[in-house]
């Protein structure tokens, strides 16, 4: 199983890796992270130019908080690193967090805080 979650989505429910380790439930979490609340930014540069607040975030080493509970945990920050940890992570047969070090002007892979910026 594959689970696809935001920095600021995980940290919500981040503490369920507890519960997958205990179970040894092999989930593969992906997190991208681009240092922020994503979706709530969003709305705020469309609806509120100029006016950002609270959705920056300060993230821990999203790999060593895997690795402090007893998972596996990857801190991929180029491309290239990805599919061999994504590859080594479903063999595994253990729970997994694979951190994707992205750039802070990525809300999505469709969007980006300019994008969104310029429609206002």
């Amino acid at each position: 199983m594959v689970n696809f979650q935001g920095d600021g989505d995980f940290l919500m429910t981040g503490q369920e890796l507890a519960t997958a380790v205990q179970y040894g439930l092999p989930i593969v979490t992906i997190i991208p992270n681009n240092g922020m609340y994503g979706t709530i930014r969003a709305h705020q540069e469309r609806e509120y130019p100029n006016r950002v607040i609270g959705t920056t975030l300060v993230n821990p080493d999203f790999a060593a908080y895997a690795r402090s509970f007893g998972a596996d945990g990857y801190r991929i920050e180029a491309t290239r690193d990805f599919a061999p940890a994504f590859a080594q992570a479903l063999q595994s047969g253990r729970p997994s967090v694979i951190e994707l070090k992205i750039d802070p002007e990525a809300l999505s892979v469709r969007k980006t805080l300019t994008q969104v910026r310029e429609r206002g």
